[in-house]
């Protein structure tokens, strides 16, 4: 008996998600294409798979024995892939890339086009979001990300440091009057970034490299760098702003730095991927196009930044 692969993948994928929905969408399928597929396979095994509730899917036993075979397989014809393309050096296939919401619409989207230029035969799939995706879990071929890396089982290759400066507009600091100290910083306003663990505590190191945490007090937290940016040009609070997004507005004179002499906690812009034993040629394509688009010397943001003059202390 020939068993239809392409059946056996879909089914997988069912009992990975748990959901007829949800594989339908990971696989481009209509619901009605899952369905069908699984039923055609329960009828060519003779066996119930799955039984399937108005709100759930239970595994039957023979479903659990066929689902870790079925993984199996849909794995090794991914290794088979990769190996081939790899052999061949072909650039091929479609690339699933995870980057930041807002670096990926600033700085990655407007260079995406040479790269596809570059590769005609390669589907890129790139998917935003800001946050810590497991690549692994959700099949990602390679993701850039901009903090401290904590997975050992992910290879990353460092591009460029992402420095930070405490920003706001120069009607805030009219108003408001300009921080001297990092201490100063607990009678002011700021949007924080909701998605760090303590976004109340900033951690500043001074000329000599001693370290100070202060608290600040958040009067708007979102996940999302872009509407943070909203609401300090706006005038209602300040920021710590990643320089690849303030960058401009700070040579324009719409925002300004202050205590530059204190440098924020360090992030850095990592290209990673999962570890295999071999690297497929399109991984290998995109690693070395962040390079030569965001490696050392080459990502814009690392450009000194002049402060303007006319902002006053009060």
């Amino acid at each position: 008996m020939a068993l239809d692969l392409n059946a056996l993948a879909v089914y997988a994928k069912v009992v990975e998600l748990g959901s007829f929905t949800a594989a339908a969408d990971a696989l481009k399928l209509s619901k009605s294409m899952v369905s069908r597929q699984i039923s055609d396979l329960e009828d060519e095994l003779k066996v119930r798979l799955l039984n399937r509730t108005t709100r759930r899917l239970n595994v039957t036993e023979a479903g659990a024995v066929v689902y870790e075979r079925a993984a199996r397989i849909v794995a090794e014809a991914a290794e088979a892939e990769r190996d081939v393309n790899c052999i061949e050096g072909a650039v091929r296939g479609r690339l699933r890339i995870n980057a930041p919401m807002t670096f990926g619409i600033r700085e990655l989207g407007p260079v995406m086009s040479k790269f596809m230029e570059r590769y005609p035969e390669l589907i890129v799939d790139l998917a935003l979001n800001d946050r810590r995706v497991d690549l692994m879990e959700e099949g990602f071929d390679v993701s850039l990300r901009i903090s401290s890396l904590e997975d050992s089982s992910l290879i990353a290759r460092q591009l460029a440091p992402v420095r930070r400066v405490l920003v706001g507009t120069p009607e805030y600091f009219e108003k408001n009057g300009v921080p001297s100290h990092p201490r100063d910083l607990s009678a002011h306003k700021f949007v924080l970034y909701s998605l760090r663990s303590r976004p109340e505590l900033m951690e500043f190191h001074d000329p000599g490299g001693k370290p100070l945490t202060v608290a600040v007090q958040g009067s708007f937290l979102c996940n999302n760098a872009d509407a943070m940016d909203g609401v300090v040009r706006a005038g209602h609070a300040l920021c710590v702003s990643p320089l690849f997004i303030c960058a401009d507005a700070l040579r324009a004179g719409d925002l300004v730095s202050v205590l530059d002499e204190w440098e924020t906690e360090p992030l850095t812009l990592h290209v990673i991927y999962p570890h295999t034993q071999h690297l497929s040629a399109k991984v290998r394509a995109f690693v070395d196009f962040a390079v030569e688009e965001f490696g050392p010397g080459k990502a814009r943001w690392l450009m000194n930044v002049k402060k303007p003059a006319d902002v006053g202390t009060k």
